[in-house]
């Protein structure tokens, strides 16, 4: 971290990422209450923060618990002292050698896999290496994407066997519930968790009853995280957008707009008046490609506009983007007057994804409650 005497947004060079720490307290804070309130613990996902600083405010503790989605992330907490780690994507044979490295630093890094053959090379690497190295089985929730089907006792006790009886640690199982990203009813939302929760359950008593050890059964995506009302028979919950929220989120209703503690600060470099346009200086590289909020029932563009301080305009929003030209306008059918906006002034653009977006930036400058700049965090990016 370095801290900086606190200095005015206008100082800064655009475009650049900018984390509101206020926002960011708060959302950890609500997060961790509701899963206190429900009796599990958080394991907070760190893929999207990237961010030793954002990560010791969202964890228990400096040590962890938390779940990374690649390596270099892994590499990168350890060395910062995280201690206790799952790399939440199937693990590929080959990188079995960097997972022992690490390990071998003291870090209780977990994996994950779903398959027989995954199994045999882990438990082959665990013999060789002469380290018990600690798997979560992953388990299919909804049919998103990887997994066993909670209902294959049979494919679930066979991988158990195998880890078990080739020198491997059998953790558990673990779960995303993916689909959940489709929905926007809070009704659904909570029976995707439930659903989510079920599932988990099966399978755990699955391994269970064929006489293996399941001490962990966990769950998460930040939707069902915020949606869930029961969570019996669930250990650790895990989630990571929730700390800095989007605008795909929003639509969701994970968040509230007001929550969203991360977003790009751009400078007006242009007009196109007889077009309703204003020319920024962030353009999809600034603010990524991705545009899922294209198939919510507001479609935000490349990402909602808000005044220096952080306020969002009446439905002006990044309507169009090349790779460094934003393309800022009034959202379609809107009554909205454009704002006199000059060359030279500032706007803030939240974001329709916060992990593709922070993923072009190697720093968030952080804003305390005046929207003065007291920070730089560094993140990282790569694999």
């Amino acid at each position: 971290m370095h801290a900086i005497m606190a200095e005015p947004l206008d100082t800064l060079q655009t475009p650049c990422l900018l984390l509101d720490e206020a926002r960011l307290r708060a959302n950890a804070e609500r997060m961790r209450t509701h899963l206190a309130g429900l009796g599990v613990a958080l394991r907070p996902h760190l893929k999207t923060a990237k961010s030793l600083e954002v990560g010791r405010i969202a964890m228990a503790s400096p040590e962890g618990p938390a779940i990374v989605s690649t390596l270099l992330e892994a590499e990168y907490f350890a060395a910062g002292g995280v201690r206790d780690m799952i790399y939440g994507v199937g693990i590929a044979p080959a990188k079995l050698p960097r997972v022992v490295a690490i390990r071998a630093g003291g870090t209780d890094l977990s994996i994950i896999l779903d398959s027989l053959e995954q199994a045999e090379a882990v438990a082959a690497h665990a013999r060789a290496s002469g380290d018990a190295i600690p798997v979560l089985i992953e388990v299919d929730a909804d049919g998103h994407r990887s997994g066993v089907a909670p209902g294959d006792a049979d494919t679930l006790v066979a991988i158990g066997r195998t880890l078990v009886a080739g020198g491997a640690k059998l953790r558990g199982v673990m779960l995303h519930a993916g689909d959940s990203y489709s929905l926007r009813d809070p009704e659904a939302l909570a029976a995707a968790a439930e659903n989510e929760r079920v599932a988990a359950v099966t399978a755990a008593e699955a391994l269970r009853a064929a006489g293996l050890p399941c001490p962990v059964v966990s769950v998460g995506s930040t939707p069902t995280a915020r949606f869930a009302r029961d969570l019996t028979g669930i250990t650790e919950v895990r989630a990571g957008v929730y700390m800095l929220g989007d605008l795909f989120q929003a639509g969701v209703g994970s968040v509230a707009v007001a929550d969203i503690a991360v977003s790009v600060l751009a400078t007006v470099i242009g007009h196109q008046r007889a077009k309703g346009w204003i020319i920024v200086d962030a353009g999809w590289m600034a603010m990524s490609r991705d545009r899922g909020t294209a198939r919510q029932a507001v479609d935000q563009g490349y990402g909602l506009v808000c005044d220096q301080a952080g306020q969002p305009y009446p439905d002006l929003i990044v309507a169009d983007a090349n790779q460094e030209h934003g393309i800022v306008a009034l959202r379609k059918g809107s009554g909205a007057s454009l704002p006199e906006l000059p060359i030279g002034a500032q706007i803030r653009i939240l974001p329709n994804h916060a992990c593709a977006t922070g993923a072009q930036y190697d720093r968030y400058h952080v804003l305390d409650g005046e929207n003065r700049v007291t920070a730089t965090w560094p993140r990282i990016n790569g694999w």
